[in-house]
């Protein structure tokens, strides 16, 4: 039974990473016949931002109600319904409708499930389950790239990818009761009992290095969205690149991310959580290094695959870190904090690049990364000073 709902988890999500790179791998195609200015797409990502931001903040409450099953159920079908309308939309203004659901699902999904796996597996299914996640973010511009060379354009790549997600509720469904925390729900509400509360967010957030925390994860998805929503449109107006050749390009960066994160879970037999980021880091390094210099196709595509497998390790070391650096009580409400921290980051960056990228030059993207990549080190070897300074201090005055 454990086995059966790890895979489902799994399979979740791919689900949720799906998505994530259509818009990037589409939008040089989509904001000309939608008669969109390039940077608009800017706005897209802020709306789903949004969404995932209320989502997350609302999961703790959201789980206890539902469970972790039913909530991933109602937030992968709210995907789907978002990704029908992304396919059907003849104007910009529809598609930044649409992206309401959109982000309110995909918000659930990561929240609910990451605080699940932290608090119930090990290290190496944190990195195995982000690894999915870019198994189905590698594959969203593939599929992309397919129908966009057919007749069915961009809005055959969103159609697509909406019925798996249709198929994928059908599973979470028959599911339901394989989920502990939802039969455990059910139990409480028969017997009028009730959970212990959970510390409150202000008293999460005072707790020493939380803060840095939240802002470690604000610059690393600051830093991942702009990758994913900016890479095409480099490669395309930055270098020449066909649109359709730059979308299968710009999957190798998911692509790093996919083969990255299943290495990472081999190596966390052998590292610890923060020597994984260390190592992170110096890759994302070397791979922008690559993208400012690299002169064809071939060593673009290197250092976009770079940057992914630096990506690889960050996230899923940074939430797997999150009960070892400020204890299991609040493992979940802090979880919703960091992820709409996460999504804070993911919303207001990449409109900013876009204007950069639009007004200035593609070719300042990789500048932009590294900029990110240095305040996002800076934040969590911060954080884990704190940590260590309030450790030490407690150990001192027992």
């Amino acid at each position: 039974m454990t086995n059966a709902l790890l895979a489902i988890i799994y399979l979740a999500f791919i689900s949720l990473g799906l998505p994530d790179g259509l818009l990037g791998a589409a939008w040089p195609a989509m904001h000309v016949s939608l008669g969109a200015a390039v940077s608009t797409a800017g706005i897209i990502s802020v709306v789903i931002c949004l969404g995932t931001i209320v989502s997350s903040l609302l999961t703790d409450r959201l789980v206890r109600r539902l469970g972790t099953g039913g909530l991933t159920a109602v937030s992968v079908a709210l995907t789907a319904v978002a990704l029908f309308g992304f396919s059907s939309a003849a104007a910009f203004w529809q598609l930044a409708l649409w992206a309401i659901p959109y982000g309110l699902g995909a918000g659930g999904v990561d929240a609910a499930l990451n605080a699940y796996v932290a608090t119930h597996y090990a290290a190496r299914h944190m990195n195995w389950l982000h690894c999915s996640w870019g198994i189905g973010a590698a594959a969203g511009p593939m599929v992309m790239s397919w129908q966009m060379a057919s007749e069915a354009g961009w809005p055959g790549g969103y159609r697509l990818v909406g019925i798996l997600q249709v198929v994928l509720v059908v599973v979470l469904i028959v599911s339901l009761p394989l989920w502990g925390d939802r039969t455990s729900v059910a139990q409480n509400k028969q017997q009028g009992e009730r959970r212990p509360s959970a510390p409150s967010r202000r008293g999460l957030v005072s707790r020493p290095g939380v803060r840095q925390a939240m802002a470690g994860f604000l610059c690393y998805c600051a830093l991942e969205s702009s990758c994913g929503l900016w890479s095409s449109t480099l490669l395309v107006l930055g270098h020449g690149i066909p649109a359709q050749t730059a979308a299968l390009l710009a999957s190798l960066f998911y692509a790093g991310i996919t083969v990255g994160r299943f290495i990472s879970g081999v190596l966390t037999l052998r590292l610890d959580g923060r020597q994984l980021l260390r190592l992170g880091e110096t890759v994302i390094g070397i791979g922008v290094v690559m993208l400012l210099l690299a002169p064809n196709e071939a060593l673009l595509g290197m250092g976009l695959a770079l940057l992914g497998l630096g990506c690889a390790p960050i996230y899923p070391q940074m939430i797997q870190l999150t009960p070892e650096r400020f204890g299991d009580d609040g493992a979940q409400p802090l979880m919703g904090l960091q992820m709409a921290s996460a999504y804070v980051g993911s919303m207001t960056i990449p409109p900013l690049v876009g204007l950069v990228v639009e007004r200035v030059s593609p070719l300042l993207l990789p500048l932009v990364v590294a900029g990110l990549l240095a305040l996002m080190t800076a934040c969590l070897t911060s954080c884990d000073r704190s940590v260590e300074k309030a450790r030490k201090k407690t150990d001192l005055s027992s």
